[in-house]
């Protein structure tokens, strides 16, 4: 019986979190979910009051996972600006968009406070993620004392979420992949150069 239940939810919760993706809120109609899902209506109005706990329940599972898949990258050993490249360039569906980036562009969830919180906290979430990345960088001496973690985040978010966009505006991933060429770049620029090894240096070295 529980693990009829956990099939059933999780089918529901799947299935939503597809159309969100695909349609949007509005064109995610509580008979579209029992097609994709095969859950009848009674079952899914048993365990969901209505189509915005489901979507609500949807839309968080969408940003647990993001966060899930983003820590996973930033969390393995090297330098900062490793760590950053890494996880801009994972493997990503980029001509589908961001599943949580797309959400913003849905005025129906960005309208209801209640569904937009987990888009927000996510966001939040990555650009203060990807600060620590910076800061702990910056720390190591890897960046030049001009840098600013936080501001540097925000921007890679942004790149990152206009790429998608310019991506999907033009049916092609070149766009993408030349906005992260170009603030990978931009942050190559904040890397410090070591200073060239003098004599005591050398001696020290072949000591």
């Amino acid at each position: 019986m529980y693990s009829n239940r956990v099939d059933t939810v999780e089918r529901l919760i799947a299935s939503t979190r597809e159309l969100l993706w695909e349609r949007g809120y509005t064109g995610t109609s509580p008979r579209a979910v029992q097609q994709r899902s095969g859950v009848g209506q009674g079952s899914m109005y048993h365990h969901f009051a209505g189509k915005r706990e489901l979507a609500l329940a949807a839309i968080t599972r969408t940003a647990e996972e993001m966060r899930v898949m983003a820590e996973e990258r930033l969390s393995l050993p090297g330098t900062a600006a490793e760590t950053v490249t890494r996880y801009l360039r994972r493997e990503r569906e980029v001509l589908r968009g961001c599943p949580v980036g797309r959400l913003t562009q849905d005025p129906d969830v960005m309208s209801d406070p209640v569904l937009r919180a987990p888009v927000e906290e996510t966001f939040r979430w990555l650009s203060e993620r990807l600060a620590r990345v910076l800061q702990e960088g910056l720390r190591r001496g890897e960046f030049d004392a001009a840098l600013d973690p936080r501001a540097t985040a925000d921007a890679l978010v942004a790149v990152l979420q206009g790429g998608y966009v310019l991506a999907r505006a033009a049916d092609s991933t070149a766009p993408f992949d030349r906005a992260l060429d170009g603030v990978l770049g931009l942050l190559a620029a904040r890397t410090a150069t070591a200073p060239p090894a003098g004599p005591a240096a050398a001696r020290t070295s072949t000591a």
